[in-house]
């Protein structure tokens, strides 16, 4: 089913919170796959921006670099709030996905990224909020990279660690990643670890 915007008819739409984060409501109908229309419904949206993701890669050691950071809706759900991830930021105004993840490698890693690859792109949970992830695999070198980094007016206190690539595979396998982004960068990182050698390196 196709998706142009005559398969949509919103109704109202407004913003009915505003603080760090905001939320729109709208009242809508969309046309049904039989050709009629549903009935108005009420949905609402949490609008947060869209963001870069980045894994760490040190093709000449097989490692990658990740990090540690607390994360509230963790921990309003009812699972620990330390999170394993990798490095991650919004896209502000004018800036482009490319500066966003080497601006975000070195606040948040300490790491200068020398390539860029770009894995994919996807949204995070499209049934209640617009954001869109682009993903990236960077090239680092780790050697030295560890501590805690961030920006203190962020409010940020991120650990660096660093782990050769089987072992932060054999966590994917074992259920120990638990946030979207990491395991979808993990799991491509499975699949495109001999062409980035390649790429990088000239072998596998």
């Amino acid at each position: 089913m196709t998706d142009p915007a005559s398969d949509i008819d919103i109704l109202e739409h407004q913003t009915v919170y505003q603080g760090y984060f905001r939320i729109d409501r709208y009242r809508l109908r969309h046309r049904k796959f039989d050709g009629g229309w549903t009935d108005p419904m009420v949905r609402e949206v949490f609008e947060r921006g869209h963001a870069v993701g980045v894994l760490l890669y040190d093709p000449d050691r097989d490692a990658v670099v990740l990090i540690d950071q607390f994360r509230i809706g963790a921990a309003a759900a009812g699972r620990p709030a330390w999170l394993v991830e990798v490095v991650a930021g919004i896209i502000d105004h004018g800036e482009t996905d490319e500066e966003v993840a080497r601006r975000e490698t070195l606040e948040e890693a300490g790491c200068v990224v020398t390539d860029l690859v770009r894995a994919c792109d996807f949204l995070v949970s499209p049934g209640g909020t617009s954001e869109s992830i682009t993903l990236f695999c960077g090239r680092v070198a780790s050697e030295g990279a560890g501590g805690i980094h961030g920006l203190a007016h962020e409010h940020e206190d991120i650990r660096v660690r660093v782990m050769p690539t089987d072992e932060a595979l054999a966590l994917l396998d074992a259920n120990a990643i638990d946030n979207a982004t990491t395991i979808i960068a993990l799991a491509w990182l499975g699949r495109q670890r001999d062409s980035l050698r390649r790429r990088w390196l000239g072998r596998a």
